[in-house]
């Protein structure tokens, strides 16, 4: 195996394991630490998905840490740490800790911070961040329920979460391409910073970051910047040869459900379009699920009395206003746990009557659901949208799965995901 990768949730694990398939490395991702039994033999990369993106600092770094010896021990010989293409962290997030812990962990003096990913509208430009052209911080992100972004600048974010200086590689440098990266990468270590943010524009900006990152022990960001890690492999021969993509994914015989948790704007879009395309629609109340008055039984019974040829969709998505006033009387926490914690229950009850092709938005919704499901394993299949592939269970219990990050998916997402199924 060449590269070992560290996921801080599980949909955001989702998408890399997708990138690095699309681009040509054969893929496993697990639900948290890999399995002393899991077979490695045909595999180039193993993304391990954790749940740390919103703990303590110190307990990411634990389990950080503690996923590193676990690829380390299978064999790895380059690492990646993913996080979100939003940089998902504030103050007191764990990017920075986690970056320089596993920095120290393996020995290596230098990585990069590249949360960029155009093909979803994130980009780096003079150390700031953009969504679709808006800076990070005037973006739907300022107001997300768990990581609100108030500074598009991550040179100044990442600043407040490590212990050194952070570096900056600026556009003038990627623009000329891989050799002039890397020689930004000296000088940004020569001055004695361990992390530079890298901006990126383009595809082709993240490929020539690729080749130039290919001596990093390190690489952390969001998947786009795996687009350009696997060519590069390859031409520094670290690997043989490159394996094309799915385009499909064998599915098992059954029937569909979409379970949203996600609160974002992307995914209340794509919940409005199936409504509004006749998908049978429940909506999660979290005061009824916290007082009990609404249970998974009661979901369930609700999905029964739907049409057996329907896709039932099951939603707490709400407006950021409501989301708010939800965590004012219930906690933050406590007020996500309780919605998760039904839909993994939903989830369970679907998979034991016959719905083995399920659709989850939002990555604490998709944890749960996988954990409550004790799903290990995913084999990695062909791409919805940019960042969100089909996959297909490696456990007993076979359910096909899409594991939406909130923020990704066009419009019509829960609508057209099921053509790439047989």
């Amino acid at each position: 195996m060449l590269l070992g990768c560290i996921a801080d949730d599980l949909t955001g694990a989702t998408d890399l394991a997708l990138m690095l398939t699309r681009e040509g490395l054969r893929t496993v991702q697990t639900n948290g630490l890999p399995q002393d039994d899991l077979d490695l033999r045909d595999v180039d990369a193993l993304v391990v998905a954790l749940k740390s993106r919103t703990i303590p600092a110190a307990d990411a770094i634990g389990q950080s840490l503690a996923a590193a010896e676990k690829l380390i021990a299978a064999g790895a010989r380059r690492f990646f740490f993913k996080y979100c293409s939003t940089f998902d962290s504030t103050d007191h997030g764990n990017i920075g800790p986690v970056a320089e812990a596993l920095l120290q962990r393996l020995d290596a003096a230098f990585t990069i911070a590249c949360p960029a990913f155009p093909a979803t509208g994130r980009s780096i430009y003079m150390g700031q961040l953009f969504v679709n052209g808006v800076p990070l911080a005037e973006s739907s992100m300022r107001d997300h329920p768990l990581t609100p972004m108030r500074d598009s600048d991550l040179r100044r974010v990442l600043r407040r979460q490590t212990k050194g200086e952070v570096g900056h590689v600026a556009f003038a440098d990627v623009e000329k391409g891989a050799a002039t990266i890397k020689d930004a990468f000296a000088r940004e270590r020569s001055a004695g910073r361990a992390i530079a943010i890298v901006d990126a524009l383009t595809d082709a900006h993240l490929r020539q970051i690729g080749k130039a990152c290919v001596d990093l022990k390190l690489v952390t960001g969001g998947s786009g910047i795996a687009i350009g890690l696997p060519a590069a492999y390859q031409e520094a021969g670290l690997i043989r040869h490159l394996t094309p993509p799915p385009r499909t994914i064998t599915a098992p015989r059954g029937r569909a459900a979409v379970l949203a948790g996600s609160c974002s704007t992307a995914t209340r879009e794509q919940v409005q379009k199936a409504i509004e395309a006749g998908l049978p629609a429940f909506r999660i109340d979290p005061m009824a699920v916290a007082d009990g008055s609404l249970t998974a039984d009661t979901v369930f019974r609700w999905i029964e009395r739907q049409e057996a040829t329907s896709i039932p969709m099951v939603y707490s998505s709400d407006a950021p206003k409501n989301v708010q006033a939800v965590q004012e009387r219930l906690g933050r926490d406590h007020a996500g746990h309780v919605v998760e914690k039904l839909l993994a229950e939903v989830a369970r009850k679907l998979t034991g009557q016959g719905f083995t092709r399920l659709i989850v938005a939002g990555g604490e919704t998709s944890g749960a659901v996988v954990n409550g499901l004790g799903v290990k394993a995913l084999s990695i299949g062909p791409e919805i949208d940019p960042g969100v592939p089909w996959t297909r269970s490696r456990s007993s219990l076979d359910v096909a799965l899409a594991l939406k990050s909130g923020n990704f998916g066009a419009p019509d997402f829960f609508l057209k995901a099921w053509s790439s199924l047989q």
